[in-house]
């Protein structure tokens, strides 16, 4: 009897004909060579079943699961369910891994039973010039790498590159695994295992190539619209301060403008209206927002402790977040106890 891998790669593949001979390249070019890759075929109508049937007959690592176009949610769960490892890794049929990314997913998680998730950071395969906002997007994820950055900036955005992570399986058998709905499933399963306390980290060096296109899920579908993110965002907020947050603390809002009133109105709708909005234009403070009195930030300065609210930062412009963190460190206050990032 063969042994079980050591990790089982999930690559979901729907029309990839054009990039997938590429990522089905750099997962034979690893240096750890024990892996099985569970390609998904999900009703594929180019020549996507003619390229893995072709690479299933010249390597038995490679097993093909075929199934009607259902979607990346299920694909996933399918590539999952026939998974043998007890490991999992994500691939997407448009990326390329770095040759030792299996092995340092793997090691790492082999010697951390405590650890639940890893990911890498990612080099952007784009173009930076045209996309700049999504090269931006990256350079931010890849900012963010301990479990504690993780843990405290997840309300801001999807820490991870979806196809960089790698995860045990035993935690989707525990808290299930990719939910399908009007939402970016890889962030929701995220938040949902954070919020289950699932220890998850970054490893600090880049073993994965993520191309960027205009076909690309993230650019194309609804799904993961700006306000799909805000709306699963609030959500999971919501849950954590209501876990979080002393009953009678009043919560405030860093950022007064249109746009983050608008993303504060899905909040709201959670149970967490804000009492009143802080915002650095002088023109704004003191005058009635969305129905909430707009404050100077000085003003957190002259209130007792016993009076502190907790701050939520929604202000997403360059650099604004750290000028807020250093501000609000400055006061004596603490990240993830009286203020929290969001967007």
């Amino acid at each position: 009897m063969p042994a079980r891998p050591s990790i089982s790669v999930v690559l979901p593949v729907f029309d990839a004909a054009a990039t997938l001979p590429r990522a089905l390249d750099s997962i034979h070019a690893q240096t750890l060579t024990d892996w099985e890759l569970i390609a998904v075929d999900d009703g594929s109508t180019d020549a996507s079943p003619r390229l893995l049937d072709r690479a299933r007959a010249l390597d038995p690592r490679i097993r093909v699961v075929s199934r009607p176009h259902a979607g990346i949610a299920p694909a996933l769960n399918a590539g999952i369910a026939a998974a043998q490892a007890e490991l999992v890794a994500r691939m997407d049929a448009d990326d390329e891994c770095l040759p030792t990314r299996l092995e340092r997913l793997a090691a790492t998680l082999q010697s951390d039973p405590e650890l639940g998730l890893v990911a890498s950071l990612v080099e952007y395969a784009g173009d930076r010039e045209s996309h700049a906002g999504y090269a931006a997007h990256v350079d931010w994820i890849n900012s963010v790498r301990t479990p504690e950055d993780i843990r405290l900036q997840r309300f801001v955005e999807s820490p991870f590159a979806h196809p960089s992570v790698a995860f045990r399986r035993a935690t989707v058998s525990r808290l299930g695994g990719y939910r399908d709905g009007p939402f970016p499933e890889d962030y929701e399963l995220w938040l949902r295992w954070m919020e289950a306390g699932v220890s998850m980290t970054k490893l600090p060096e880049v073993l994965l190539r993520w191309t960027d296109h205009s076909q690309r899920l993230s650019r194309a579908d609804p799904r993961y619209s700006a306000d799909a993110f805000y709306r699963l965002k609030a959500v999971y907020l919501a849950r954590w301060l209501h876990r979080h947050l002393n009953p009678g603390r009043s919560l405030l809002v860093w950022g007064a403008g249109r746009l983050t009133r608008r993303r504060v109105d899905f909040l709201a709708t959670q149970g967490f209206p804000p009492t009143a909005f802080i915002d650095i234009d002088p023109d704004k403070q003191g005058l009635p927002r969305h129905g909430r009195e707009v404050w100077a930030p000085d003003r957190l300065a002259t209130l007792p402790p016993d009076e502190r609210p907790f701050v939520l930062g929604y202000v997403a412009n360059r650099g604004a977040r750290e000028q807020q963190r250093e501000f609000l460190i400055r006061l004596g206050w603490q990240e993830g106890t009286d203020f929290l990032f969001a967007a």
